[in-house]
């Protein structure tokens, strides 16, 4: 893998040509070193530090999670092996067992040749860049390996998810009773505990989707592929439909006729519940600067403030906890309840939204239309020098024309891609027409003043 080995979260790639055994376990041998350094691993209950490992249902997972694992306890760390289980299912026991790292295999919505490593620390939080530079800088050092009992020990420890799906429970505001949901499990790792905890809370559930075999995952299903979703929602009558990706992190939801609701009216139907409870820390709600400018504006006129932060949910995490705020997330579906949780939990979503839907008597679409979603235009412009975009004098003299132009009812943003010589323009206005003429003005600008050839 060339270049920083991690990536936004963690560390991907097609599974045994990018990332294979070989770099798993390196990779957690240095992670033990890395976490153990920050996170002064032993502690008067325990002799040696302790992970916990867990994967989603790609069939790679399994030889990768055999080589993490032996990483971990060749460098003395104890390990749990939860098996299949959500990204946020990890990052929960993590926290709740006072483990001193977890680890996570997935590549979340990627298809299924590809695969993951992602790491939490202690308190079950995602790594800073600065330990995942630590982390990479460290694989291959000579290292004193310890010996006799002082290797690490590996415990089969699949009923611990009993134990996330119980706090899962436990932090629904109310129960489901009346609702009828479509769960569409991406063939993921929510594939059982999705359903499962709708149920348990009183919903008449709907699976699909739900059948892994270790490589149908992401297949046509889950929240990058809403056609089937939307279809058996109206099919079966149902109030809501679930979307969840292939490590369950995230989720988007289909209302009663069959419409997409998508991270930003999720967030604001929560926000105003939250308030409305007294649960809205600070009555600030964090989101992305993708986030659509009609969330603003629905969020301004009910009294609640908006911080933005850069794209990705670590830059969301981060703000939430330096601003002690409860509640933010992306227009993705990745969605954080601080109270309950330390990272995005699609199903925690999926069970609060419906909660809200339950105890208000509301349909999702009515609560849905507390945003009105301005119409949004976003054009990918390659083979550019993104490096020169701030300094472009005539590109910002295009951008201050067409914000001229939108007169506070629209917003434009240029973003520099992050691994790509891309710039892509987003114009939000008040039709689409208007969005997207503004949009190709804007790109054929930034093609002519900053192409590559």
């Amino acid at each position: 893998m060339g270049g920083r080995l991690f990536g936004t979260d963690g560390v991907r790639g097609v599974a045994n040509v990018d990332l294979t055994a070989e770099i798993a376990l390196d990779l957690a041998v240095a992670a033990a070193h890395v976490l153990g350094d920050v996170g002064a691993f032993a502690s008067e209950t325990r002799p040696r530090p302790l992970a916990i490992v867990g994967r989603d249902t790609r069939a790679s997972g399994e030889f990768l999670e055999a080589a993490v694992v032996a990483g971990l306890a060749s460098a003395g760390v104890d390990v749990y092996v939860v098996g299949v289980l959500p990204t946020p299912g990890v990052a929960f026991l993590t926290a709740d067992l006072d483990a001193d790292l977890g680890v996570m295999l997935s590549a979340s919505h990627n298809p299924m040749p590809d695969n993951g490593i992602k790491f939490f620390a202690r308190g079950g939080v995602k790594l800073a860049d600065e330990l995942e530079d630590q982390i990479e800088a460290r694989m291959g050092e000579a290292w004193e390996r310890p010996t006799g009992a002082d290797v690490g020990r590996v415990l089969d420890r699949r009923d611990l998810g009993q134990r996330y799906l119980d706090h899962l429970l436990s932090a629904t505001p109310s129960r489901l009773t009346g609702i009828r949901c479509v769960v569409d499990a991406a063939f993921g790792a929510a594939s059982e505990i999705g359903p499962t905890a709708y149920r348990r809370m009183g919903a008449e559930v709907v699976a699909i989707h739900a059948e892994p075999d270790g490589y149908n995952i992401n297949e046509d299903a889950g929240s990058t592929h809403m056609d089937a979703l939307q279809q058996a929602v109206v099919e079966n009558s149902a109030d809501i439909g679930i979307a969840h990706d292939g490590d369950a992190d995230r989720c988007l939801v289909v209302d009663a006729h069959g419409r997409v609701v998508d991270g930003d009216q999720m967030m604001a139907i929560l926000a105003v519940y939250l308030k409305e409870h007294g649960e809205l820390a600070h009555d600030t709600l964090v989101t992305t600067v993708m986030s659509n400018l009609g969330l603003k504006l629905a969020m301004t006129a009910r009294g609640i403030d908006l911080v933005e932060t850069a794209v990705g949910d670590r830059y969301v995490l981060e703000a939430m906890r330096e601003g002690g705020f409860s509640l933010g997330g992306e227009q993705s579906g990745h969605v954080v309840l601080a109270r309950h949780a330390t990272t995005g939990d699609g199903v925690l979503t999926a069970l609060t939204l419906m909660a809200v839907m339950a105890s208000s008597g509301s349909p999702l679409d009515e609560l849905a239309s507390v945003v009105t979603v301005l119409p949004q235009v976003l054009i990918n412009v390659g083979g550019v020098d993104k490096s020169a975009l701030e300094a472009n004098a005539v590109v910002a003299a295009a951008v201050a024309d067409v914000e001229t132009d939108l007169a506070g009812r629209g917003r434009v943003l240029l973003r520099k891609s992050g691994t790509e010589p891309l710039v892509r323009v987003m114009v939000e206005a008040d039709s689409d027409e208007q969005a997207r003429q503004h949009a190709e003005r804007l790109a054929e600008v930034v093609r002519r003043e900053l192409s590559l050839t």
